[in-house]
């Protein structure tokens, strides 16, 4: 009894050193994001007065239209997440309920996929991008996004789809339900934490993505945010603005903390069950 109980003071210190150095970045963030002035270079962590101006001063930079990149990414991580996983779910449909041969070594090869680093595709995609017409369009960011997402979004829902009752599938083939109304009707209700798991992850990677929002977009007005805010600089390179740097930090990390947080429970029952069940 006594050794549960060190193992449990252990189990909360370790719990909370990892809250604070996780929190610690995002409070600094804020609290810098407020300050103005020479309070940006004192020492206390939270302001002695409270300051909006960088957070209006990002939306009002000449050199860099702070809204409409915001924009240009929530078009670009929606596009990617709906068809990541209608892509996903139709596959996995395929690779999970269909018996046909070599189907294990196509799941393989499609995980394997995630496992190029982007600069191993860059020259490649490039060539593909500017053959397309997509180059120097944030929309053309969607296709090599969707390389990098679809993989896990596949792998993840072909585990569930397997998982599912077999007598289901058989009650809608009798009643006259091809696979599309199969798939609507009968599976998509039962999918909804992969579903939602799968869909932030692929959010979240397609909202950071840098390297190929860097390399495949050169008009200002159609990059994203991450570029965006690597591109915010002073009136000299030694007069670096990090007020406005901070603020557009935690404009760009709110949005994925409030989806956390309403989809957590399903997130993490989402991936649990497809890691114990697979």
């Amino acid at each position: 009894m006594k050794a549960a109980w060190y193992w449990r003071v252990a189990l909360y210190l370790a719990a909370t050193i990892v809250v604070v150095v996780s929190v610690f970045p995002f409070i600094y963030a804020v609290s810098t994001s407020l300050k103005s002035g020479s309070a940006l270079f004192e020492s206390t962590l939270w302001p002695k007065s409270f300051s909006l101006d960088n957070y209006i001063s990002l939306f009002t930079l000449a050199e860099q239209p702070f809204g409409r990149h915001i924009l240009n990414s929530v078009i670009v991580a929606v596009l990617v997440v709906t068809l990541s996983i209608f892509l996903g779910v139709t596959a996995a449909y395929a690779l999970g309920r269909i018996q046909f041969k070599g189907r294990g070594l196509l799941l393989t090869a499609v995980l394997a996929v995630s496992m190029f680093p982007q600069v191993a595709v860059l020259a490649g995609m490039f060539e593909l991008i500017r053959a397309l017409g997509l180059y120097n369009k944030s929309l053309g960011l969607v296709l090599p996004y969707m390389i990098f997402t679809l993989p896990f979004t596949v792998w993840v829902l072909t585990t569930f789809m397997k998982q599912l009752p077999k007598e289901l599938e058989e009650a809608a083939i009798m009643d006259g339900c091809g696979p599309w109304r199969i798939i609507k009707d009968v599976f998509l209700p039962l999918l909804w934490p992969a579903l939602v798991s799968t869909g932030l992850l692929a959010f979240i990677a397609a909202w950071n993505e840098f390297l190929f929002a860097l390399t495949f977009v050169l008009d200002n007005n159609e990059r994203t945010v991450p570029v965006s805010i690597s591109l915010i600089s002073g009136a000299s390179k030694y007069d670096i603005p990090w007020g406005n740097i901070m603020a557009a930090s935690v404009l760009v990390t709110i949005p994925l903390l409030v989806l956390v947080l309403v989809f957590q429970k399903k997130i993490v029952s989402g991936l649990t069950a497809g890691a114990v069940k697979g």
